[in-house]
């Protein structure tokens, strides 16, 4: 099962490196490793996203402390943290496509299906940008592929999570979001590891 785990760690050089070279000790596959500034100051927030059995979660958080570059790791449970990728998709579409201009008008409609946007537009191509789970920037890709289009380019950050803040029922519900305490709810949807998208569900992509 995947796993996510955030680790803040020191600021320096090297720090990538030693943090790769224990998960390759522990035998364990990282899925995605993404990592930038956080709140404080000379501290790194690092997103680790590995693939290992659930007994494997205490004893990859204990290696992690060990290192002395690590402030502090925290795994993210799926129930109460919010967990978003970028994608950057490049679609080939222009006059020189089989469907002439309307390969264009087609991209337009389903880049709005999954609330993507538009962020470049050249004669033989459009780039798309979609923020999301994982499972919904597998939609739009497995979508844009089997309507004949040639995807020239694909770049993705990879997860990056959040635990949510600790807010009533009440709140909840005014956001628009399920209790994780309430047993009634649904799970949320970018917490889906199905990598699949029902044609249902492309009408209410969050």
């Amino acid at each position: 099962m995947l796993h996510t785990f955030v680790a803040h760690v020191q600021d320096k050089p090297g720090v990538l490196t030693r943090v790769a070279s224990l998960f390759r000790r522990l035998n364990i596959n990282i899925v995605s490793l993404t990592v930038g500034e956080s709140e404080r100051t000379d501290v790194s927030r690092m997103t680790i996203v590995c693939e290992a059995p659930d007994h494997a979660a205490h004893r990859i958080r204990a290696s992690l402390y060990k290192l002395e570059i690590t402030v502090d790791v925290d795994e993210v449970g799926r129930a109460d943290a919010v967990i978003r990728e970028l994608c950057l998709l490049k679609v080939a579409a222009g006059p020189a496509h089989p469907l002439g201009q309307n390969s264009r008008s087609q991209i337009f409609e389903l880049a709005n299906v999954f609330k993507a946007r538009v962020v470049d537009l050249a004669p033989e191509s459009i780039m798309l940008e979609l923020t999301g789970s994982s499972s919904k920037i597998e939609g739009l890709i497995q979508v844009i592929t089997e309507s004949g289009y040639t995807i020239l380019e694909v770049s993705r950050t990879g997860r990056m999570a959040m635990r949510r803040g600790h807010h009533t029922s009440r709140v909840l519900k005014a956001l628009g979001t399920p209790d994780p305490t309430d047993p009634n709810q649904p799970t949320f949807p970018e917490e889906s590891d199905t990598g699949e998208i029902l044609p249902t569900e492309f009408t209410d992509i969050e």
